[in-house]
């Protein structure tokens, strides 16, 4: 096992597979080639997270595709593209699409480096959020359905009265489900019980409409 940084180069050209890898190994990062975006959808579903390298160009799938394809697929992996000269509309669209940066081709190792540590950052908070989700899961396992249905319409921004009407019961009620649900998720004000369930991903209303 290793604990280095894991960069996967997607590209169809064996000098710059073998380039870029040898740049990034001497960088200190771990390194995965892959000779076409099909190679790599084939085996991106159980592949070790990291930063993907991915150019443009290539046969089968260019590299857009491949881009289109990971996202269809839930696999959130940062994407970092490589262009050729005039291939500018192409990283833009790239972009668009959720890509971390673009490198144009031949690249310079600094502006390389510099777009990985970028495409690092974005996974590092990709984890965060998923360990925040994950812990407000648990916090919210040990409400009732009724209290999660009062948290519900907390976090749509509804007023005590609005909850108790559209769940049949009274005011009083929805404000004794209230106060066991902050008791048991351990906070003490609205706004952080509202954090815990925008955190689990509870459908809701922007919390600026919460007054």
């Amino acid at each position: 096992m290793t604990d280095k940084r894991l960069v996967h180069i997607v590209d169809d050209e064996e000098a710059i597979r073998r380039s870029a890898s040898f740049m990034l190994k001497t960088a200190g990062f771990a390194v995965e080639t892959w000779p076409s975006g099909v190679a790599f959808l084939k085996e991106a579903q159980t592949a070790a997270p990291g930063c993907v390298l991915l150019d443009v160009r290539m046969p089968e799938m260019d590299g857009l595709e491949v881009q289109r394809a990971l996202v269809d697929r839930g696999i959130a992996l940062p994407v970092i593209v490589l262009t050729g000269h005039g291939d500018i509309s192409i990283a833009v669209r790239a972009m668009k699409a959720g890509a971390v940066d673009f490198i144009e081709k031949p690249f310079e190792k600094a502006a390389l480096l510099a777009a990985i540590e970028a495409g690092f950052d974005r996974l590092a908070a990709a984890d965060g959020r998923a360990a925040r989700a994950d812990a407000a899961a648990v916090l919210l396992a040990r409400l009732t359905p009724r209290e999660r249905d009062v948290l519900n319409g907390l976090a749509s921004g509804l007023p005590n009265k609005t909850i108790a009407f559209d769940l049949g019961i009274s005011p009083r009620t929805v404000e004794v489900h209230r106060a066991n649900l902050m008791a048991k998720l351990d906070v003490r004000s609205l706004s952080d019980a509202l954090r815990i369930a925008f955190a689990a991903e509870v459908d809701s209303a922007d919390i600026g409409s919460i007054t």
